[in-house]
């Protein structure tokens, strides 16, 4: 180590004056003050400033390097004089006084874009030369947090008895969730590896292995469009699983972890455990979402039946759900909203303004009785200067719009609450779905246990059974997604039966599980924390590529790799595939 450095760059201070050090890093300014040289040196860990002396030969060859070359420098450490100091650094007090400079790796071509200046630059070009983008301190800092996070996850998880067990890469195409992404066998002709979306069958069939407690931060893998809280390809979760144990030892086990994290890591204020609950239902209903954003405090209410009994056509026989907020808004503002609402796909937006004589003004007034508007008040819960906005659709709709509409007004009045990380669970998830064919499938994970078991299978309508089923939510934000599991055949079974699988399909689609089973397996239930969501809310990232080394691009390539990219015939032989270019 000490052929190129004896001290980083952030650990000179005063009490080093004197000694001989030496530096490496990269060149992240030269100044040259006529008669002498200042390069500031940057390493990992921070910079420090280097001088030459007045022979020409050292102002020429240090004036000359190219910046961002890297450089080791041999030097005296020396107070700086007073009209040089420089608070802003950590090692602004001092500097070193260059006996030997040497060039270690040279910068040949021209900058793509500057590294040391927090100017934009292009995403698909810092995509491109992401190993220059990771030299700049914004994305340098988020990986750092990165790592520490990861670390301070794994050693909670081992304080608490859980044993690190890391699962394949290489397995079986899953026909549950996303598109999986294949790898063609080279030894079996014809046939395909998946890579995993999840551990989700090995976290179980370890449960039947006798592992009491796992977890690992595991690789997931998924073709998915991109969005700003989702990488495409691949992403990282704090993969868990629990035997013998209950929905509530799962949610207290992820909460302390969760808490502890964001408590070490952050400066805001945090939801205090043990976190909120909100059924699904009830958080469809308040809040539009199986993802509340609680810093927004508008709460959603349900008008269905009291407009049935008006006269507003466009009301009447609709799902109505209606957002009230305090003081009244100017015509510019219904007018913006109105537009906002219209981009969503909605046919308008109703609002009513409550007046001072607690009477109402708006396009929809004239609809309501006379008789009905103190009860819409009471409904309402409204006063002098509310004003109450309105979505009339399909029930689903309806409550897809609402929440959409109560995000909106929260950013537009800049309701809001800064600073503050607000955790909820929703629980109680529905076990089934009508999907878009009208028939009953999986509305969840397949693999959780219904509420009531068998029996509920047996007796209940599909669409009324609940599933041990949990998700964690930040600010809007879906940071974990678990499930108490199923672990008996029989249930397994029925409920796969009413999503329209066979029991041989059972067999051939999850055959390790299904014969698992029938073995003894305790019970058990888990979770999955998205490792790369909890970095983006902690370093406030409005992209999720933002705290991930080397992503994808949001059309899912690697512009630094070139990946996707083509293979030579003889590689597409050796794994039996043929392109078919139709």
């Amino acid at each position: 180590m000490e052929v190129f450095r004896t001290i980083n760059c952030d650990e000179i201070t005063l009490e080093d004056v004197g000694k001989e050090v030496k530096i490496a890093g990269f060149v992240e300014t030269i100044r040259d003050l006529g008669g002498v040289v200042f390069l500031d040196i940057r390493d990992m860990y921070g910079i420090t400033q280097a001088v030459t002396s007045a022979e020409s030969q050292d102002v020429d060859f240090a004036s000359h390097i190219p910046i961002e070359s890297t450089v080791s420098i041999l030097g005296t450490v020396r107070k700086r004089s007073e009209d040089t100091i420089n608070t802003k650094l950590k090692t602004g007090l001092v500097e070193v006084f260059i006996k030997k400079i040497e060039i270690l790796g040279k910068r040949t071509k021209n900058l793509p874009f500057e590294i040391n200046k927090d100017q934009e630059v292009r995403e698909d070009l810092r995509l491109k030369y992401r190993y220059l983008d990771i030299r700049r301190n914004k994305l340098k800092n988020n990986l750092i947090l990165r790592a520490k996070v990861i670390q301070y996850l794994r050693n909670q998880m081992i304080e608490k008895n859980f044993l690190e067990v890391q699962t394949p890469i290489l397995t079986s195409s899953s026909p549950e969730g996303a598109r999986d992404y294949l790898v063609p066998s080279r030894i079996h002709k014809g046939k395909f590896y998946a890579l995993p979306q999840a551990p989700q069958q090995f976290k179980q069939l370890l449960m039947v292995s006798g592992i009491d407690k796992y977890f690992q931060i595991a690789p997931c893998f998924r073709d998915e469009d991109a969005r700003a809280d989702r990488a495409p390809g691949e992403f990282y979760q704090l993969d868990m699983e629990m035997a013998f144990a209950t929905q509530e030892d799962v949610l207290e086990v992820t909460e302390d972890v969760i808490y502890n994290t964001f408590r070490k890591f952050s400066n805001k204020k945090i939801s205090e455990c043990p976190f909120t609950r909100l059924k699904y239902k009830e958080s469809m209903l308040k809040y539009g979402t199986d993802k509340p954003d609680l810093r927004n405090p508008l709460i959603i209410i349900d008008l269905s039946e009291f407009f049935n009994k008006c006269t507003f056509k466009p009301f009447i026989g609709r799902t109505v759900r209606a957002i009230k907020v305090k003081g009244h808004m100017s015509k510019g503002f219904h007018e913006k909203m109105l537009d906002y609402a219209m981009s969503i796909g909605m046919g308008g937006l109703g609002y009513l303004e409550v007046q001072e004589d607690l009477s109402f003004k708006g396009p929809i007034d004239k609809f309501i009785p006379a008789e009905y508007k103190k009860e819409l008040l009471k409904l309402g819960n409204l006063d002098k200067g509310d004003t109450i906005f309105f979505i009339a659709d399909s029930q689903k709709r309806a409550t897809e719009l609402s929440g959409q509409i109560r995000s909106e007004l929260g950013k537009r009045l800049d309701i809001i609450e800064k600073d503050v990380f607000k955790f909820c669970w929703i629980v109680d998830f529905p076990m089934f779905e009508l999907n878009e064919q009208g028939e009953i499938s999986f509305s969840h994970n397949p693999f959780s246990m219904p509420q009531g078991g068998l029996k509920a299978l047996n007796e209940e309508n599909p669409l009324d059974i609940l599933a041990y089923q949990y998700d964690l939510v930040c600010n809007g934000v879906e940071l974990s997604s678990g499930a108490v599991r199923n672990h008996d055949i029989e249930i397994m079974l029925k409920a796969f039966e009413m999503a329209g699988y066979s029991e041989e399909e059972v067999k051939t689609k999850f055959g390790a599980l299904y014969t698992a089973f029938q073995f003894g397996a305790p019970p058990h239930a888990g979770i999955a924390p998205g490792v790369d969501r909890m970095i983006m809310l902690l370093t406030g990232a409005e992209n999720i590529r933002e705290v991930i080394a080397f992503p994808l691009s949001s059309k899912a390539e690697d512009l630094m790799m070139g990946a996707p990219g083509n293979v030579s015939n003889r590689q597409l032989r050796e794994v039996h595939i043929k392109i078919d270019e139709k």
